[in-house]
């Protein structure tokens, strides 16, 4: 891991927005570490969060979207491959299957907060041949919130990412659905603002 925050640190956003690419393409490295730690590099280097939050999202989608590509184009033989392949994979592949079978697209959205199911949704959107513009348009809402709630707390802590990572990996079972809760809220109380009131 070493590594990696040392060519965060020597080449900066483009090293970023290469290394969240990656991280969303199942590159072997968890959000929970690398968006932490590019919020609280960008930070130090004075980028704009907003600009860092819509350039993550975008190489996320990016690299999802291999994912989504490599899934479509093998459809089950690939997955069977995989997971014949790399046995640990075979988890997260098949939570993302059953939770697609169960859930539909709107898992796309909440599937980004989901772990395991997460790393993995690409591939079995692909596999069972989700509408591209449908998959895309709600990877991108939701890779947007994750990436804005990690790459925050980075931000925000900066010296102190470290320990909010480690705290968040340790309680993200709690964390998750806490998060999904208060977006569910927001999205209700926003909605609920947006309405005329009603003539007595």
């Amino acid at each position: 891991m070493n590594w990696i925050f040392s060519f965060l640190g020597s080449f900066g956003l483009p090293a970023m927005l290469l290394m969240i690419l990656l991280e969303y393409a199942c590159f072997p490295v968890s959000s929970e570490i690398v968006l932490p730690f590019c919020g609280a590099l960008a930070a130090s280097r004075h980028i704009p969060y907003p600009l860092l939050v819509t350039l993550s999202a975008a190489a996320g989608l990016a690299g999802t979207t291999i994912c989504y590509g490599l899934g479509r184009l093998g459809g089950q033989a690939l997955l069977s491959g995989l997971t014949r392949r790399f046995p640990k994979m075979r988890r997260g592949l098949d939570s993302s299957l059953d939770y697609f079978n169960r859930r539909g697209p709107v898992l796309v959205l909440f599937g980004r907060f989901i772990p395991l199911c997460r790393t993995y949704l690409g591939f079995a959107a692909g596999a069972v041949r989700l509408s591209l513009p449908v998959y895309l348009g709600y990877s991108f809402i939701g890779i947007f919130f994750w990436n804005a709630i990690l790459c925050g707390l980075g931000y925000l802590l900066q010296s102190s990412w470290p320990i909010v990572a480690s705290w968040y990996t340790r309680y993200k079972n709690i964390l998750i659905p806490l998060l999904l809760v208060a977006l569910l809220v927001g999205l209700s109380l926003r909605k609920t603002a947006g309405r005329p009131p009603r003539r007595k």
